[in-house]
């Protein structure tokens, strides 16, 4: 890579799982009595054809790991189990019985925190419990994120046993400085053993995430990570970017020092030297930050231009729908979305006083429509096109020449009504989709909120 481009175009944005992007929602006119307008509108439009989505948020973890950003709730109090997972069932049914027929459930994701804190039992009665008064689509997908230290062969049954086919285990690093820094422990003798148990069962794609630009991450113990990798060659590997927000997570994110992190130069080539060796392995580059097997469905979505992104990140389910349950997830309902309190507490009061426990959101003009379907052609199919006149919109022409130098820089192509990113422009995906992005545009913060794009 051009490192004079990489420095220019390494700024704060947006990762783009939706537009507009949270810190830039309209909350002032945001109810929710229209938030559940816009959910009945979207059901409606495509539950009998495409079906919905559901997130289901587990928050529970049993100890914190530095580089997680995302919302959790630390306890080893396990008694904590059965009364979230009956809350989680309680909101359910408050959205079926706003539903005017049975939900097709096409894909059911859950994440956290650490979805294996919970037994296989309550997993298990949480499940039964999203299903029984549903109907299942014909092309369904059930996926879950397990932590390698205590998944065990039981869970791994048990969802198997209710239709659960994918599974993504968060890895982050193997070398013990690393793990060490970021609190996050675990022999790669544990992850072998949890990826072996879930092939013998028969889970059919097993995702490997990694993140590069940790603290005390080098060259070596990189290539040592992706050497550990290969000899279990999990269908699907997410190398994320390590997105450094101290400011939004607070100490959690401040347990190493500023200088043990990789920046810049050092921490590009960590990403090129991982990059290559995934090619080499037989992986297929997946937008940003994604790689994928041949035969896996996620390459397969992404020759087929079938690939969609949302909050859970890239899927091949393209749902018009997607239902977030638990504390703090978000839902979408493409014309708008909702977010849930950030509380266990807080969650759990709401939802036993009959409340959907949502506390903020955005409803989508027009204008956010469009945008959004831009930014998505660009993260999925590194390229859009304005031909059609539902595609246009009245800022186009300044965005078009806001790019013009990222034009001559040859990180992206345009003519004839069309824009388009080169392979080896991959990189700079978030920078291409913030030129389109208005609200960024509009109301530029003072304080960075976002974690750099390269």
């Amino acid at each position: 890579m051009n490192k004079t481009l990489i420095k220019k175009y390494n700024i704060p944005g947006p990762r783009y799982t939706s537009y507009p992007t949270v810190p830039f929602w309209d909350l002032e006119a945001f109810t929710k009595d229209l938030w559940m307008k816009s959910f009945k509108r979207s059901f409606i439009e495509s539950n009998s054809d495409q079906g919905i989505s559901l997130y289901i948020h587990l928050p529970f973890c049993e100890s914190l790991c530095t580089f997680c950003a995302c919302h959790k709730h630390i306890t080893k109090r396990h008694g904590m189990e059965d009364p979230y997972i009956k809350t989680v069932l309680k909101e359910w049914d408050l959205y079926v019985n706003e539903m005017p027929e049975k939900p097709v459930i096409k894909e059911i994701h859950l994440g956290g925190g650490t979805p294996t804190f919970f037994s296989s039992e309550n997993l298990s009665l949480l499940i039964k419990g999203i299903l029984e008064p549903s109907v299942l689509h014909a092309d369904y997908e059930f996926s879950f994120e397990g932590h390698p230290n205590n998944t065990t062969k039981e869970q791994l049954q048990a969802l198997y046993d209710l239709g659960f086919t994918r599974v993504s285990y968060g890895i982050q690093d193997y070398d013990p400085k690393v793990q060490a820094a970021i609190h996050r422990l675990q022999t790669f003798e544990q992850v072998e053993k949890v990826t072996q148990w879930s092939r013998e069962i028969g889970y059919t794609s097993i995702s490997h995430d990694l993140i590069f630009g940790l603290p005390f991450q080098t060259l070596d113990s990189i290539k040592n990570s992706i050497e550990k990798t290969k000899s279990l060659l999990p269908d699907r590997i997410s190398f994320y970017s390590y997105a450094h927000v101290p400011w939004v997570k607070g100490v959690g994110q401040r347990g190493f020092d500023e200088a043990d992190i990789p920046k810049d130069d050092e921490k590009r080539a960590l990403y090129e030297t991982g990059k290559q060796m995934f090619l080499d392995l037989g992986y297929e580059e997946i937008g940003m930050d994604h790689f994928a097997l041949k035969s896996d469905q996620l390459y397969k979505a992404m020759k087929n231009q079938t690939l969609h992104r949302n909050f859970m990140g890239y899927t091949t389910n393209t749902t018009q729908l997607m239902i977030g349950l638990g504390m703090s997830a978000i839902s979408d309902s493409w014309y708008g979305f909702a977010q849930n309190v950030k509380t266990v507490k807080e969650y759990e009061a709401l939802v036993a006083s009959g409340e959907i426990p949502v506390f903020k959101g955005h409803l989508l003009s027009e204008e956010d429509l469009i945008i959004r379907q831009h930014i998505l052609n660009i993260m999925c199919q590194l390229e859009t096109a304005w031909e059609e006149d539902r595609m246009a919109f009245p800022q186009l022409a300044s965005v078009l020449d806001s790019l013009k130098e990222a034009e001559n820089d040859g990180i992206v192509h345009m003519g004839n009504e069309r824009l388009t990113i080169p392979e080896a422009a991959k990189p700079f995906i978030r920078n291409i989709c913030m030129a389109f992005d208005l609200k960024l545009h509009q109301k530029q913060s003072e304080t960075q909120i976002f974690s750099m794009t390269i």
